[in-house]
């Protein structure tokens, strides 16, 4: 089944399923992505549902990004054990809306097992959005060409726009969820080249 949008049909509906399929408290996600979808038409959608470990504990963290025609949408939903704020277990669900006019780059890894063999599916890949809230800045010193130099040239850096980055694997989450991250990536790509 492909995920890649390019009809004009709203996939709400769908949206809400994979959302429910996950069984990661579906009414308080739905809820949370709904508030931010604001009635616009969903073109396409991720939902990722990510365990993490922390200490003894397994906590769950559930990503969902949703593309509307004005707008790319990013969901996230933690669990929590309770804290002195809030002594019974919790969820804090955040989102994002960013103007698809205001994404600079959408940035896709594909990792292709046994490349030699001929095309295959991507065993992982990687998606990296940037819309310049982010920035990270990857720093080393500077030198020059003269081996003897014992001179200060500062640093030299890059400065890299890396809002969000979701990487899914084959191996744990199956080949396709790899292959809809990709359609999802495919139709971002090409609403941020007509924004």
């Amino acid at each position: 089944m492909s995920f890649t949008r390019t009809d004009d049909l709203d996939h709400a509906r769908e949206l809400r399923e994979a959302i429910e399929k996950t069984g990661y408290y579906p009414d308080v996600v739905a809820d949370g992505v709904s508030a931010a979808v604001s009635g616009e038409q969903v073109v396409s959608f991720f939902v990722h549902h990510e365990p993490t470990f922390e200490h003894d504990e397994v906590r769950r963290h559930l990503s969902v990004l949703v593309l509307t025609p004005t707008r790319l949408i990013l969901a996230h939903t933690d669990e929590h054990p309770g804290d002195d704020l809030l002594p019974e277990p919790y969820t804090s669900t955040s989102t994002e809306a960013v103007r698809l006019s205001a994404v600079k780059s959408v940035v896709v890894t594909r990792m292709i097992a046994n490349p030699s063999s001929g095309t295959s599916a991507p065993a992982e890949a990687v998606l990296t959005i940037g819309w310049g809230a982010v920035a990270r800045v990857d720093l080393e010193p500077a030198g020059c060409s003269d081996p003897d130099c014992e001179a200060d040239h500062g640093y030299t850096g890059v400065l890299s726009s890396d809002d969000f980055s979701l990487r899914v694997s084959a191996a744990a989450e199956g080949p396709d969820m790899v292959a809809r991250l990709l359609a999802f990536a495919e139709s971002l790509s090409a609403r941020t080249h007509t924004a």
